[in-house]
């Protein structure tokens, strides 16, 4: 835990809202981000520089616009961001059966009468396949008829959120399923 506290954890600068306070900052977010995926990214805006150059003023705001979206991420609290770190994916709370908040006892168990839908990359570099389709397994009592599972067919972890995938596959499954539970 030491080394994410002391490589990824920072305190807002002076003279912003909210200085001094300890966050897991957004540009250390948006470089892990590209870090995975390097040669994507540069392929990327290499292709939009031609694309610029070439007049293809629609790729080239198409590109930009998904880029401003990209970029577009937050300070996270630094407890928030050490506390899922350590109770989630070091300790591993949630998958042992041993996580609490507040003091009481995490038993998704006991979820009988909530419809769940989970959602998967195929391409997912953050949250692997599998690792939201175990929801399904801990949350046992849910009626076979309340459950649906959608694996997304080339879509990395950034794509399942947004983009041309969300909009013509991943929405309407979700409105179809939440149509089908309401």
């Amino acid at each position: 835990m030491s080394w994410f506290e002391t490589r990824c954890i920072t305190q807002v600068p002076m003279h912003y809202p909210g200085s001094r306070r300890r966050v897991y900052p957004g540009f250390m977010q948006v470089g892990a981000f590209i870090a995975m995926n390097p040669d994507r990214h540069f392929s990327a805006h290499m292709s939009m520089f031609r694309n610029l150059v070439d007049g293809d003023d629609k790729s080239v705001a198409a590109t930009k616009r998904f880029y401003d979206e990209y970029f577009s991420v937050m300070d996270v609290p630094a407890e928030y961001y050490l506390d899922t770190i350590k109770v989630v994916f070091k300790e591993r709370h949630l998958a042992l059966g041993t996580m609490k908040w507040r003091d009481q006892e995490v038993r998704p168990e006991a979820i009988t009468r909530t419809a769940l839908l989970t959602i998967e990359g195929e391409k997912d570099d953050i949250s692997a396949p599998g690792q939201t389709l175990a929801a399904q397994t801990i949350a046992s009592n849910i009626p076979k008829a309340k459950r649906a599972n959608h694996l997304e067919k080339g879509a990395g972890h950034y794509g399942i959120f947004n983009g041309r995938r969300w909009r013509d596959n991943i929405l309407p499954e979700i409105t179809k399923f939440v149509r089908s539970h309401g």
